[in-house]
């Protein structure tokens, strides 16, 4: 989605202000003028005439309304409900609409739907998507939605928010330079899969169980195979991703899928980019298709911003812009961000492009949705949550879960013996250096909010210890360093801890990474650092993509390694809380960091996942990727060790298939997962995990699978992963339920799901099973 320019606030200085991007306006201030009551249709108080409406009848069942509303309607009024601004019809009570807010990691600013004011100044900044996905704590994705959600719904009951949120954002963090990866849950379609679905069921479900409403409505997006902003001269208005179909059903898609089927999300959003040829938002296999027809959207499909002009005007892809919009809306499209569709449907209608019809289909899926938000209800105080205020924002409970979803995601990368934590008893003087060791909000990432306050690294740990701070470069570019002044502080100190990495200036929106180096002098300032220092030094990375720090890694001076993401309001704490010990670090890495050589030699353009030997390709994240890593998809450590011994897993597994069937005659690769195949085809895997160290901790425990070697399939791949926390010497039982049709699948190169027969290998840490699968 595009964003416009903004201005920093509540920043430390000379950290520098990302150039966003100017479709819209930004509303910053924390002081605007704004209604202090809701938007809402059928306000039977004040127009008692709306109560003979059938569509203000809240005893009819919501298609029997949406029926009811739209054969009320004329083209022209029809036509302003396909849009963001949606517009009024005061005739039947209905006042104007602002769709587009956002919610990625809290109730944001992004988005003319969403302000703050003296009434509710800030909402709870949680860390941004990457960090919170490195906790693998489903139960954590979806208490995070469940706040944001209460809290957007106390902002909509005093005018300053909508009922709609296009979020999360569920793209596959394909390549290490993408701006955007930050946003994301990571490389692994499962982690994404499940990320989604749950942040969606906290942002979506009502407190009452009751199915057919919603809390506020989510939307999945950028469908699909969008991962590339601008690199190169390459940018998403113009960029065709060329994708196999293998790819397309095994890696890209089954986030989306996911979102749709488990998290019963309310919108998908397309993209701006083309997929084979097509644009997204104009293809009508990719939404009519498998949106709505093959995963059934109870919701609308919304464009991400102008991405209609820009199909036309960018891509040429038709020759008038009511060919575009007719287009756009057979596809499937149902509501337009931008204007596109407001200029252009009647003409494209006239002129026999589009019926009628079809725009009852879309503007239906709308009105559906805020139906279902209970917009057309009346008065919102008399509903489910119209007693939610400003007291409910920014509660200290809500707070902490935002420190406790730093601590869970912080990913401790190395840790010499002797390094952390340490002792804040012992520890007289902490040098905190670097371009990120007070920052603000940088630490809140992009499509954020006005946070609640904020906690930075060094203010979090100086609250247990007496620090003294040095920048030590004026930005994270880090285009000169003041390499002689932290060397005096670091020498002078009994421990070290630099803060350094990247920030929106490096990795955003339409802002790719042409390397995956620290930035500017940041390595020659840590060198200089750890070579004058007499105790530990620990580094702190800041950042959404991984980093080459193979210089770091196998440097012994350099103690310790930590990646911090960018870990929300209360990050300053939640960082202190892992180096002093009072949290045991459980996160781990959901992406892979590759060394420079694999961007030097690797296109940002080339979509493929699997390597080709012909070529020297190395394919792309752990399923495909066989070459050096600098650190590995779920890589991580803590301050305890853990042992897995398995308990229970069957080493044979039979499919079933009718005697007729081809295989029984002759040699077979694989099966399809078909519904026969897929009868009873499940399995309980048990362990016992255990915690052998002397600290308490959480331990997040991965099932991967390594199916036989055909049709290109994954060397590896997650099947399931579940977080426990085991007091020192203490173990559990964890049991992981198998599908065989499901989880041990693979993708064939035609895109149909087949069960691989042969030897599978089962992986949990260390520990190896194997398991046969035959027919």
């Amino acid at each position: 989605m595009a964003m416009a320019s903004v201005s920093p606030q509540n920043s430390v200085p000379k950290v520098p202000v990302p150039l966003l991007f100017c479709m819209f306006l930004v509303f910053l201030s924390t002081h605007v003028s704004a209604q202090s009551s809701p938007v809402f249709a059928c306000d039977v108080v004040s127009n008692p005439s709306l109560a003979r409406l059938g569509f203000c009848n809240t005893s009819l069942g919501i298609n029997d309304r949406v029926v009811d509303l739209v054969k009320r309607l004329t083209l022209q009024e029809k036509i302003v409900f396909l849009v963001n601004s949606a517009g009024n019809v005061s005739r039947l009570g209905i006042p104007k609409y602002e769709w587009w807010s956002e919610a990625l990691h809290g109730v944001s600013y992004v988005g003319p739907g969403t302000h703050f004011s003296n009434d509710v100044a800030g909402a709870t900044s949680f860390p941004q998507v990457i960090l919170t996905a490195a906790s693998f704590n489903t139960s954590l994705f979806e208490a995070i939605g469940k706040v944001v959600s209460t809290e957007a719904r106390a902002m909509y009951n005093v005018g300053l928010a909508g009922l709609t949120f296009w979020s999360p954002n569920i793209n596959i963090f394909r390549d290490p330079r993408w701006g955007r990866g930050q946003e994301t849950p990571g490389e692994d379609p499962l982690l994404s899969s499940k990320y989604g679905s749950f942040y969606v069921k906290g942002l979506q479900q009502r407190d009452d169980g009751d199915p057919d409403k919603l809390k506020v409505a989510a939307c999945c997006k950028h469908y699909t195979a969008y991962d590339l902003d601008n690199w190169k001269g390459s940018d998403r208005y113009h960029f065709n991703a060329v994708v196999t179909k293998q790819d397309m059903d095994d890696t890209f898609q089954p986030p989306f899928k996911s979102c749709v089927i488990d998290g019963n999300v309310a919108s998908v959003m397309c993209s701006y980019n083309q997929v084979n040829g097509k644009p997204t938002c104009a293809d009508p296999d990719l939404l009519s298709g498998v949106i709505r027809g093959e995963w059934n959207l109870n919701g609308y499909i919304v464009t991400d911003c102008d991405s209609i002009d820009v199909f036309y005007n960018s891509q040429n892809y038709t020759k008038t812009p009511e060919e575009a919009a007719a287009a756009a809306i057979l596809a499937g499209v149902d509501l337009n961000c931008g204007s596109f569709l407001g200029q252009h449907t009647e003409a494209a209608v006239k002129g026999g492009l589009v019926n009628e019809h079809a725009i009852d289909l879309a503007v239906s899926n709308n009105f559906a949705t805020l139906m279902r938000l209970g917009f057309f209800d009346g008065d919102p105080s008399k509903q489910l949550y119209g007693k939610l205020g400003p007291k409910d924002v920014c509660t200290a409970e809500n707070q902490e879960l935002a420190r406790e979803a730093a601590r869970q995601g912080i990913v401790l990368l190395k840790n010499t013996a002797g390094s952390l934590p340490l002792s804040p008893t012992a520890i007289k003087n902490l040098a905190v250096i670097g371009p990120n060791a007070n920052v603000t909000k940088t630490m809140i990432g992009n499509y954020e909010g006005a946070p609640c306050k904020y906690t930075t690294p060094l203010q979090g740990l100086a609250a247990s210890v007496a620090t003294t701070y040095l920048p030590g470069c004026s930005n994270v570019a880090c285009s000169t360093a003041q390499v002689d002044d932290v060397k005096k502080l670091a020498a002078a100190a009994d421990a070290t801890v630099l803060v350094m990495g990247a920030d929106l200036s490096i990795e955003a929106e339409s802002r790719d990474r042409v390397d995956v180096l620290l930035p500017g002098q940041q390595q020659l300032l840590i060198t200089a650092v750890a070579n004058v220092s007499c105790g530990p030094v620990i580094l702190v990375i800041m950042s959404g993509g991984g980093m080459d720090v193979s210089f770091a890694r196998t440097n012994d001076k350099i103690t310790s390694i930590l990646w911090v993401g960018y870990p929300g309001e209360a990050g300053g704490a939640a960082i202190a809380d892992i180096i002093f010990g009072y949290y045991n670090p459980s996160g781990r890495l959901p992406m892979t960091w590759y060394p420079q050589s694999y961007v030097d030699k690797v296109s940002m353009t080339n979509m493929n996942m699997r390597p080709d030997p012909s070529n020297g390709y190395p394919g792309r994240t752990y399923r495909f990727y066989t070459g050096e890593t600098v650190y590995s998809f779920g890589d991580g450590l803590s301050y305890s060790q853990f042992t897995h011994e398995l308990i229970q897993a069957p080493r044979l597994v039979s499919v079933p298939l009718e005697e007729s069937h081809v295989c029984h005659s002759s040699e077979c690769q694989s099966v399809v997962a078909s519904e026969q195949t897929c009868q009873n085809s499940t399995f309980d895997m048990l362990l016992r995990v255990k915690n052998v160290g002397t600290i308490s901790g959480s331990h997040t425990v991965f099932l991967f699978s390594s199916p036989p070697a055909v049709h290109n399939s994954p060397q590896k791949h997650l099947v399931g992963f579940e977080k426990v926390f085991l007091n020192a010497q203490r173990g559990r039982h964890v049991r992981f339920k198998v599908d065989i049709c499901k989880d041990l699948s693979v993708v064939d190169e035609l895109g149909s799901k087949k069960v691989a027969l042969g030897e599978h290998v089962l992986h949990v840490g260390s520990l190896k099973h194997f398991l046969s699968v035959r027919i």
